[in-house]
């Protein structure tokens, strides 16, 4: 029996994950958005919490961690980063580090830009990234407490996995973010095709997450700087790519 991973709308705009090994009967969920909404689905499926792992100190991320240790029991396992934002867990997590459940590890990527502490799980061999908010589909996160240079840096971290990847982001935003890229590489074949299957998606009310990374790679512009379409229309075929994502992610931010 494999890996099974249940996706939990949470909140206005937000998705839950809970991460169940069949054999050992543990489970985890990726950030506590909502409590109820994560007890309730645990409820639906007869899983039992274990651990929680967190990868940033946000309210929609980890503002469920207490009532969720108080129903379940359960461990938290946390960005080392920002131990003073998560007070509580019970390991604290760098880059490199491994997470396990049960005999599937996750390693530790350090994602930095969106919170100064924000971190990534990677499961190689199912081919799986739970990136919270690094990156969204056809988006990115804001820099909250971060640089360009950290994000841009994050998100080369994550460019580098297999294009097969599948990326759990923790927002519905594509709608949102297709009308931006739209104005960015209007021109980009990749990017019309999938604004409309994007708008059937949501027509019926069905996420649009997750989704590879090599979609991403085609149709993300905060992931292809290195495009000569995007640098022709931002005038800057001289820049590097990380003065370009930092243009697109100041035109994001007033869009």
């Amino acid at each position: 029996m494999s890996l099974m991973v249940k996706q939990i709308p949470c909140l206005s705009d937000n998705y839950g994950y809970l991460l169940h090994d069949p054999v050992s009967g543990e489970t985890v969920s990726i950030d506590s958005p909502d409590a109820n909404a994560i007890l309730t689905a645990l409820e639906e499926e007869n899983w039992h919490l274990t651990q929680i792992w967190n990868t940033h100190h946000h309210w929609d991320h980890a503002g469920g961690n207490a009532e969720l240790v108080k129903k379940t029991g359960c461990i938290i396992i946390a960005p080392a980063g920002e131990r003073d934002m998560i007070p509580g867990a019970d390991r604290y997590v760098h880059e490199g580090d491994e997470v396990m459940l049960g005999d599937y590890n996750a390693r530790v990527l350090e994602t930095t830009g969106h919170t100064r502490g924000h971190i990534c799980y990677v499961m190689d061999e199912q081919k799986k990234a739970f990136v919270g908010d690094t990156v969204f589909s056809m988006g990115c996160g804001r820099l909250f407490e971060g640089s360009a240079a950290q994000m841009w840096n994050s998100l080369s971290k994550l460019m580098a996995l297999p294009d097969e990847t599948l990326i759990y982001c923790a927002h519905e935003y594509t709608a949102d973010n297709a009308r931006f890229a739209l104005t960015i590489e209007p021109e980009n074949q990749d990017l019309l095709a999938r604004v409309d299957a994007v708008k059937a998606l949501r027509a019926k009310d069905r996420p649009t997450v997750p989704m590879s990374l090599g979609l991403e790679k085609r149709t993300n512009p905060f992931l292809r700087p290195d495009s000569p379409a995007i640098r022709h229309r931002l005038k800057a075929e001289s820049a590097d790519d990380e003065q370009v994502f930092a243009m697109i992610r100041a035109l994001k931010d007033k869009f």
